[in-house]
Parts: C-alpha cells; structure tokens; sequence
C-alpha cells in the first residue's frame, strides 16, 4: 500500500470568501445565501435516466492521484461516454478559481472533487446542480452516516468521496508519555520541546487551540480567535516546525516524535508499529472530499453517471487500498483487506463524532489572517 502526498486540503479560503463576498455585494451572504435558488436547475423530468451517452462528453477535475490513471477510458468503455478528459489542480484554492473564475461564465467543468467546505460555498453561490438520486442507485452502498454531514445533510448538492479526521501522529518508542490531549504538542513537555510539528493550513493550523479551548471549528467570533492565536503564539516557540506534507518523513526519520496529522497521513502500517495514531480528548474534525456536478454542465446525466461508476465498490474501493484514505461506501470498504494497525479500520460512527468543517463566507479570512501572523518569521 502506497501512499500518495497530495496538498489537497491547502488553503483556499481566500477563494472562498472570495465567493461570499460577491454573493453579499448582490444581497446574499455567508451560509444564508439563496443565490443556489435563483439560479434555474434540471429537474428530475428534464434528465433522462436512459440518455444516449454518447453524445455527452465530461471534462473532470480531481486532486492528481486521487482516481485511477485508467478511470477515464474505463469509464468511456463502460457508460459509452463519448469522451472524458481529466484536469488536475493540486489545492482546492485552484480548483475553485476554475470553477468560479473571476469575471463569471462557464468553467467548462462538469464533475469537480472539492473537499465539503469549498461544495458548500460552491452550492451557496448558486454554482451546482443539485444531485439526482435516481441518476445514480449506487448511494445505497453509502454507509447512513455519509448522508449526515453537517454541510450538506442528505448529499442534496454533493456525494463524498473520501472522509476522515485529524489527530495526533506520534512515536511510540520515542515518547515518554503517549500523546492524549491537544495540549501534548501546544504546551509540550520538556523532552518534546522542538520534536512536534503542527500543519500551516488555515483551519488545521487553528484546529488543535479551538478543540483544546472547547471552541468550535467553525467558530467566527473575535474573542475566540483571538484566545486562539495567543494559544497558537506561545506554542511556536516550542515546535519543530510547521509541516503540512512532510511530517510522516520527520516521525520515521525520529526527527519529530509527534504532529498533528491527517489520519490517512499517519504512516501507521503493519511495517512501522512504533507509529500510532490517537484523537485527543478534547475531540477533533471530520473532513470529508467530495464530488459535485456543476450547474452548468450541459452533460449532466453523464456527469451523475460517472458518479454512479465511482460509487461501484470495484472502483471506490481503489482510493482506500491506493492512497489510504477511508471511503463512506460500506459496499467498498467491505472489499478492502485492513492491514493490522491502519486507519482504515475507524469505524463511521467514530468519525461522526468528529465536527465537520464548514464555509464560513467572508468570515473564512480571520483565519486567513490568523495563520499568517502566527506562521510569521
């Protein structure tokens, strides 16, 4: 089992807000907005179940690595797609500047995976097509709790694809106390101190301060942020560092003995049992990546088509065996050998436990300005 280092939760929040901000200069707003009303959507009737595909063609676009390489002609073979072109962006900041460019107008884009916060402010703005159960009889392999998540519930705009949680990565035979709080890597002990990573992306740089001052993750208020940040300074002197790709290189290499990790991350495997994972006491997020038809794709019962084709347990199952990432598809996840140790093995209702990051609008750029000054030299 590989692992693949993406940079696919880097910031785009700069984006994001971007997208609040146009929708509050045209009297929406935040997550009130009903921009995603007003704008028409096919309905039911006007999607044919038994449309001739092949005069439908889709243009995709996905973290690189995040499907397999053989996906499209895979799926041009079996739905009879006249064409799929795949397009790749490496953050969801680039993702969002093609699917929303300045200036407005068609992206072009069909089918986009977007991690959930960045589907929500897409749906916000008025940008997706809401999803068409009956396009796509392979949801039911979801498991239930995939249609509970907080920024879409009941997947009425997005499908996941992948999901997961953030925690603490560390060493077993270099610590001298197992990690159980946020705290362990904001106030380190003295044998830890400058052996702890923390990440630099925005809502994961803030996550370990709100979660350990019993804050939301989605919180907005000044007074919080600004508890946050003072939390977050006094503990930059004690790090190593702040890492966002590399850190499962510095726990092998014993350069650090503990980061703040994505669970897929963590180099937990069957070959390295000195590397565990925990989620600190104080609770931690749920992430999840999803896939969203944009409203204006003129091929839209081949978009839901290929989301169909994903959400086949063959195929879903590829993401948790390839790239380590749990998938919210029982059906898949069934078919998937759970090596000793992995994270593979958390179970749903574990993960629901976790707060599910959403768009905050114009708000996103307080922690804009909150990871810039904290990670400033």
């Amino acid at each position: 089992m590989f692992r693949t280092r993406f940079t696919r939760r880097l910031p785009a929040t700069v984006a994001v807000a971007g997208l609040a901000l146009a929708a509050a200069a045209c009297g929406g707003g935040g997550s009130t907005s009903t921009s995603a009303q007003a704008a028409p959507t096919a309905s039911a009737a006007q999607l044919n179940a038994n449309a001739d595909l092949s005069k439908q063609s889709l243009q995709v676009t996905v973290w690189d690595g995040y499907t397999p390489k053989e996906l499209p002609e895979k799926a041009k073979e079996k739905l009879k797609i006249s064409n799929i072109k795949i397009n790749l962006h490496d953050t969801n900041e680039t993702a969002m500047g093609k699917l929303a460019p300045p200036g407005g107008g068609d992206s072009g884009i069909d089918v986009a995976f977007v991690s959930g916060q960045y589907a929500q402010a897409l749906w916000e703005q008025g940008l997706l097509e809401p999803i068409h159960p009956e396009l796509i009889p392979n949801l039911s392999n979801l498991y239930p709790e995939a249609t509970q998540l907080s920024y879409d519930k009941g997947n009425k705009y997005s499908v996941p694809y992948t999901w997961g949680t953030t925690g603490i990565c560390y060493r077993t035979d270099l610590v001298k106390t197992p990690p159980t709080s946020w705290y362990d890597i904001l106030k380190p002990a003295d044998w830890a101190q400058k052996k702890v990573t923390m990440m630099t992306t925005e809502r994961w740089l803030a996550l370990p301060a709100l979660k350990a001052l019993g804050f939301s993750v989605n919180t907005d208020k000044d007074e919080e942020i600004t508890k946050v940040k003072e939390l977050l300074m006094a503990a930059k002197p004690q790090l190593l560092g702040y890492d966002d790709t590399t850190f499962g290189d510095k726990l092998t290499s014993g350069e650090a003995l503990m980061v703040e990790a994505w669970d897929g991350w963590c180099p937990t495997t069957s070959e390295k049992k000195n590397i565990k994972f925990v989620v600190p006491k104080e609770g931690s997020d749920l992430w999840v990546d999803t896939m969203v038809i944009m409203k204006s794709s003129k091929n839209k019962e081949a978009a839901h088509a290929l989301i169909n084709y994903i959400l086949d347990p063959e195929i879903h199952s590829w993401a948790a065996e390839n790239i380590n990432y749990k998938v919210p598809n029982k059906a898949a996840m069934d078919k998937v050998k759970v090596p000793e140790g992995s994270l593979l093995g958390i179970k749903p209702a574990e993960l629901l436990n976790g707060e599910s990051i959403r768009d905050l609008g114009e708000a996103s750029t307080k922690f804009t300005r909150l990871s810039t000054e904290v990670t400033a030299k």
